[in-house]
């Protein structure tokens, strides 16, 4: 247990990142799973509307340090690839 002022602080700080973390990470995955099932489903407008939806989400995770660059590169280059496998 911290009893240090500076360290209840930064123990404050750190929960309250947390949730504001864990919930961007949320809606990223929501939106994610959006356009997985326009995939499952076939439906290739459908998955382009959820792709263009979920891309400047994942760009703001990168911008807000919640996921790594690379991982938004890769997912967005394997999004893009099962959807033009749908035409």
């Amino acid at each position: 247990m911290a009893n240090i002022a500076s360290a209840k602080k930064r123990i404050r700080s750190t929960n309250r990142k947390t949730i504001v973390n864990t919930n961007r990470v949320s809606k990223i995955r929501t939106y994610e799973r959006k356009v997985e099932e326009a995939i499952i489903e076939g439906n290739h407008e459908l998955a382009m509307s959820a792709l263009k939806i979920v891309q400047p989400e994942l760009m703001a995770g990168v911008n807000k340090g919640v996921i790594h660059k690379s991982t938004m590169s890769r997912k967005i280059s394997r999004y893009n690839k099962r959807i033009k496998a749908l035409q």
